[in-house]
């Protein structure tokens, strides 16, 4: 290579690599490669078309209505989907919302591969598990093509690489409500009945529910850290303290005021 030219194309490599670095870098922190970048407030498209259990293709804004648990999992997959699913069909008989009437649940495979005999089959095995009735209808297990798949993982911020035929994806769930918004993430391959209710109750449309969501908002505050709802205790107890002292000089006006005359 010419002398000359040496300082031009090691600049020019230079400038190429410190161009590729940001490229990167900005997309790693805005967009994991694996894992869950949370996009509350945002909605699902509802006008994707998947495959339900017996094959027939279906759109989510036909099986979404109201408070929704979005599941995303692969069929396949013997380990972290099967105890998230397994986790959750041993919660659900424990919450007192009824489902299909207060809720509904929806299992959808990122595995292009994954079948629907695949689907009906693993929805046989959860609703078994729970050992309590559960309308079938209530809990749907979708498949799909990469394209309605890469939409709806990206609009819930859900990231994955798919290594074999596995993948390397985190261990999570989030809510909607009835529009597709998504009100809430749920994390690990467990539920506890109070976060799974309450959850259910911020998804809830309406203005009963939106009286109910104030109470909730008020009482409980989720804790991004530990990933759980926490009872606010010193809220709660200032609260009742205000009422109580208010309460206590209202009675000493009132008997005060009988005394006199």
């Amino acid at each position: 290579m010419d002398n000359k030219r040496t300082p031009f194309v090691l600049s020019l490599c230079t400038a190429l690599l410190v161009l590729l670095f940001a490229v990167t870098g900005a997309r790693s922190a805005d967009e994991p490669t694996i894992g869950i970048n949370e996009h509350l407030g945002a909605k699902i498209p509802l006008d994707t078309t998947f495959r339900d259990e017996t094959g027939k293709p279906v759109k989510l804004a036909d099986l979404v209505s109201g408070p929704t648990i979005i599941l995303p999992v692969y069929f396949s997959c013997t380990n972290v989907c099967y105890n998230l699913q397994w986790g959750l069909a041993q919660t659900l008989p424990k919450i007192k919302n009824k489902p299909e009437t207060d809720y509904r649940v929806i299992s959808i495979s990122f595995d292009e591969y994954d079948t629907s005999e695949l689907a009906a089959k693993f929805k046989r095995v959860y609703l078994t598990a729970m050992h309590a009735p559960f309308p079938e209808n209530s809990w749907r297990f979708l498949t799909g093509d990469v394209e309605n798949i890469r939409r709806l993982t990206q609009a819930g911020g859900f990231y994955f690489q798919r290594k074999g035929r596995d993948f390397l994806h985190p261990a999570g769930s989030f809510i909607i409500s009835g529009d597709g918004t998504i009100v809430r993430y749920l994390y690990g391959t467990t539920f506890l009945p109070k976060d799974l209710t309450l959850a259910l109750i911020e998804a809830k449309s309406g203005t009963s529910g939106a009286t109910v969501r104030k109470i909730v908002d008020y009482c409980f505050v989720f804790d991004p850290k530990q990933k759980t709802y926490a009872f606010n205790l010193l809220r709660v107890s200032a609260t009742v303290v205000i009422l109580c002292t208010g309460g206590f000089l209202v009675f000493l006006i009132v008997t005060g005021r009988k005394r006199k005359p």
